[in-house]
């Protein structure tokens, strides 16, 4: 494997200053996009050579094949959590393929290349966006680009016609592409609700995940996973997604980094302050927040939901928050459950409640669909073909398996197809190379015992 490192790309993260509430200050970081370059092999040009021993003067072609380039492959590491490895190496190429030899001797294959990522991270095209590849459920590893093929010798161009071809086919090229990698938490539930309404505490109570835990905006930086363990049931994943304001939809908040990790989450636990300890209104908070999932996607927001009224151990006055959200979206299908994540008053029921719901659901994984498949718009054809002069017959010789593919499908008696023989002339640089030998108006050109006067 051989890995090319360049500072020319960029990696994206996300740097926060957070106040705490002893007047600190605390810096985390999160890595869970990064656009980076990778590339295939290109595979080795075919040679040109002719078998010359005492006994055999005039032998026929020997010209090996070119080896082919190597592949670039998506790996998933089950030992990483970020992208944060994409930080230091933004730009991965697979090796070359080698010439070809003389005697049939084959060149030597490039070296693929295994890029590691973490389960979860989806592979887009950079600029259009479209997914690629999406590293989760059964793909484990991905073959993204292929390594271009070698070209053939010219031992494979031998014809009763062209008995000694003096052209081989090059390599093709490698294949390029700028790639996001994104990476979605994969979890069949996720927490979403503002700010300090208990979501990490809630996560701490009921998994082995220990949270960063404070009274202050934007604890969790990074979606935080944890697996609940139920008797006599299957037990589920569930991640803390970051905070949410309004205005996430938007990106603020960092809001567009977080929403995504609910992305593949098949049931949506809604967590609200009913005890307003901050002074917002618990019903307010449930809406505004349904708001940005809908705005973001209108699919996740759709998915099933249900509402953990959480911190009744702090609720005091007249006012029963619980009876008026129950009211408000109990009649919306939305079931609503009172718990405290200190004392974990109500916990054990929604669990087993959250457990009921997610065997109603499809079983399988959330897997993004391809969307772009790279060797449909990377264009690679090359076959071979020459432009030399013939001192003797002092003609322009033009020949190779392109051109005569070319002929055997174009008219030349018709004006369209006359025409359209120039332009092919032109984009593939035949006109050109004939220049850089010499041409005269009126000198000959012949292709294939068809013969061309010359006239720019």
């Amino acid at each position: 494997m051989m890995i090319e490192s360049c500072a020319k790309r960029v990696f994206y993260w996300f740097l926060v200053k957070r106040e705490s509430g002893i007047g600190g200050m605390a810096v985390d970081m999160f890595a869970d996009r990064a656009k980076i370059y990778i590339r295939s092999g290109k595979g080795g040009d075919g040679h040109v050579s002719f078998r010359r021993e005492k006994y055999v003067p005039n032998g026929g072609p020997d010209g090996g094949d070119g080896g082919n380039g190597g592949n670039v492959y998506f790996v998933v590491d089950e030992g990483l959590n970020t992208l944060t490895d994409f930080r230091h190496i933004r730009k991965y190429c697979a090796g070359d393929g080698t010439e070809g030899g003389k005697r049939n001797c084959a060149g030597k294959n490039g070296d693929d290349i295994m890029i590691k990522v973490p389960a979860g991270t989806v592979i887009k095209e950079a600029e259009s966006g479209k997914v690629i590849a999406d590293m989760s459920g059964e793909n484990r590893k991905v073959l993204l680009l292929k390594g271009g093929r070698g070209g053939s010798g010219n031992q494979h161009y031998a014809t009763s016609k062209m008995q000694a071809p003096k052209y081989a086919q090059p390599g093709r090229p490698a294949m390029a592409l700028e790639v996001m990698l994104e990476l979605k938490v994969i979890a069949d539930v996720g927490l979403v609700g503002f700010p300090n309404v208990g979501k990490s505490t809630f996560l701490s109570k009921v998994t082995n995940a220990r949270p960063k835990i404070a009274n202050y905006h934007f604890t969790t930086l990074n979606p935080n996973l944890g697996v609940v363990d139920l008797e006599d049931a299957k037990g589920f994943v569930i991640a803390d997604i970051p905070g949410l304001i309004e205005g996430a939809s938007e990106g603020v908040g960092l809001g567009h980094e977080f929403l995504r990790h609910i992305e593949r989450t098949k049931l949506i636990v809604h967590i609200v302050d009913a005890a307003s300890t901050e002074g917002r209104d618990p019903v307010a908070d449930i809406y505004a927040i349904n708001k940005e999932l809908e705005t973001y996607n209108a699919e996740i927001a759709a998915r099933p939901q249900i509402i953990a009224a959480n911190k009744i151990d702090m609720m005091f006055g007249e006012d029963d928050a619980i009876e008026r959200i129950q009211a408000e979206f109990e009649p919306k299908g939305i079931p609503v459950y009172p718990i405290s994540a200190i004392s974990g008053e109500g916990i054990r029921k929604l669990l087993y409640t959250i457990q009921n719901e997610l065997d109603k659901l499809d079983k399988e994984p959330v897997v993004f669909a391809q969307e772009y498949i790279p060797e449909e718009h990377i264009e690679n054809s090359n076959e071979p073909f020459t432009v030399v002069y013939d001192e003797e017959k002092e003609e322009y010789v033009v020949e190779g398996p392109r051109i005569e593919k070319m002929l055997s499908y174009t008219n030349l008696e018709s004006e369209k197809g006359f025409r359209f023989f120039q332009n092919f002339l032109k984009e593939q640089d035949i006109l050109k190379q004939l220049e850089e030998l010499g041409i005269e108006e009126g000198n000959t050109v012949r292709m294939y015992g068809l013969s061309f006067d010359y006239y720019k």
